[in-house]
């Protein structure tokens, strides 16, 4: 059943937002990070997918400068409060050329100056356009953002028998530091049981799809609150806390050990867990629950391993090839709402698969950032690439915002330590799963340091051994004269 509350499109807090032009108009110098005048949406189209457990939002706007307007270098989009803080990543392409000549031309995104103030807490993010956008102009921006823990459950607390609903709250119309002339948003759920939707007319629903607009001629940050209760049963699979730690052995192998604080990030469980019920009825009880998981490891893994705090778990599959590494991974015992789990996962790897020489003559790592867990969010990653010894000038290359220090370890063998380059983000989910690359000076003679001490180590052991056999530490009687 929907609920048909009345048109609520609103201009929100439009007076502050025209105090702001006329500031921004009247510095030009700050008028990088803020809404150009000329700028204006021709069509807008919304597409949010509500399939999974993570929130996908593809957004294509076509925009055009003013033919009065100067070039344009850069396109804002806005998000609310709530969505900039369950922002995980946003990418965006402009389109060039036609039909089958088309390209997508990846475009920087950056948080814009804070100083240029928005309505309600509106949080901008610029576009730079590889080239400035001449007047009367237009182009096509293609955006796309992901959310994470954006879907509420609803009721917070299921039995095992029960199926989850979630609420997903956003806006009708697109917010936008523009004018919109035409738009559209389209909603895809992962099922056709829609518990009830907001209605803004015109709005239509056909099966697992929602429909709001096409509206006509928004004003600047517009906004109109819809809410979506519908079933969504797919694995809330959310990882506390991945500590992935990467040793580089010049001998020949890199070793991966990923440390994983996983829980279920759906409604809770109440009541009684029967184990007779699930595996009698495993479609219908603990709909909700996941027992299983898929990691996509690097092609030509060795040594897998797969445990917990009791020791190892034989319910794992490795299925392996010179193009992938896909792990399968079964907990001891379905997790439901809440409820948590800890393992562990490691493996080696082909040192030649991994390391090279770069121009200057440093060495480089070029590994894989995120967590291989496929439809996961990690709340917090930590990444340590554990250098050899004698390492020096560590530098990570990261493609996005992150956090970094260098550290210690103490291995085997180890005098004065190996450098530690620890790398740690927030709210990575797979669209992070991206190469970076750690940059690194090494003297070869190093590697001669641990044979050393082992040949070193022998020789004084056996030159122990012979002292001691020449040695006479028997005790004599002496003789009186």
């Amino acid at each position: 059943m929907a609920m048909s509350p009345s048109l609520r499109t609103t201009a929100l807090l439009l007076p502050l937002f025209l105090a702001v032009a006329v500031a921004v108009a009247a510095s030009s110098s700050s008028q990088a990070q803020a809404p150009e005048d000329g700028i204006r949406v021709i069509s807008a189209e919304k597409r949010i997918d509500l399939t999974g457990p993570i929130v996908k939002v593809f957004l294509t706007l076509k925009v055009q400068n003013a033919a009065t307007g100067a070039d344009a270098s850069h396109v804002l989009i806005a998000f609310t409060p709530t969505e900039a803080q369950h922002l995980a990543i946003v990418k965006a392409t402009r389109a060039e050329g036609k039909r089958k000549k088309k390209t997508y031309v990846p475009l920087p995104v950056s948080p814009a100056n804070p100083t240029a103030a928005a309505p309600n807490g509106a949080r901008l993010y610029s576009i730079s356009l590889p080239t400035p956008l001449k007047p009367a102009e237009t182009t096509t921006v293609e955006v796309f953002y992901v959310l994470t823990h954006s879907l509420e459950p609803f009721p917070a607390e299921i039995t095992q028998s029960e199926s989850q609903l979630v609420y997903y709250r956003d806006s009708a119309v697109i917010l936008s530091p523009y004018h919109v002339q035409e738009q559209a948003t389209y909603v895809k759920t992962p099922s056709s049981r829609v518990e009830s939707f907001t209605r803004v007319d015109p709005t239509s629903r056909s099966g697992p799809d929602v429909k709001y607009g096409a509206y006509s001629s928004q004003l600047p940050y517009a906004y109109s609150p819809i809410i979506l209760h519908y079933e969504n049963n797919h694995a809330f699979a959310v990882v506390e806390e991945l500590v992935r730690k990467v040793e580089i052995s010049h001998w020949g192998n890199v070793q991966v050990t990923e440390h994983y604080k996983l829980k279920h990030g759906g409604a809770k469980h109440k009541g009684v867990f029967s184990r007779l019920e699930y595996q009698a009825r495993q479609s219908i009880s603990g709909a909700s629950s996941f027992k299983n998981l898929l990691a996509r490891l690097p092609p030509r893994v060795h040594s897998v391993y797969y445990r917990d705090e009791i020791g190892n778990i034989s319910s794992s599959h490795l299925r392996s090839d010179s193009y992938k590494s896909e792990l399968e991974i079964e907990p001891r015992y379905p997790l439901f709402g809440g409820w948590h789990c800890t393992f562990t996962i490691g493996y080696g790897m082909p040192l030649q698969d991994f390391l090279f020489e770069s121009a200057d003559g440093r060495r480089f790592a070029n590994l894989t950032f995120g967590s291989p867990l496929l439809n996961t969010v990690v709340d917090n990653l930590t990444i340590k690439v554990v250098l050899p010894e004698g390492s020096k000038s560590p530098q990570a290359v990261v493609p996005f915002e992150t956090d970094q220090h260098l550290e210690t370890s103490y291995s085997y063998l180890d005098v004065v330590g190996r450098t530690t380059v620890v790398i740690k983000k927030k709210n990575v989910v797979g669209e992070h799963n991206v190469p970076f690359q750690v940059y690194y000076e090494f003297s070869p003679i190093f590697m001669l340091a641990e044979p050393l001490m082992l040949i070193t180590a022998a020789l004084l052991f056996f030159a122990a051994c012979i002292a001691y056999l020449h040695m006479d530490l028997s005790i004599a009687k002496s003789h009186a004269s």
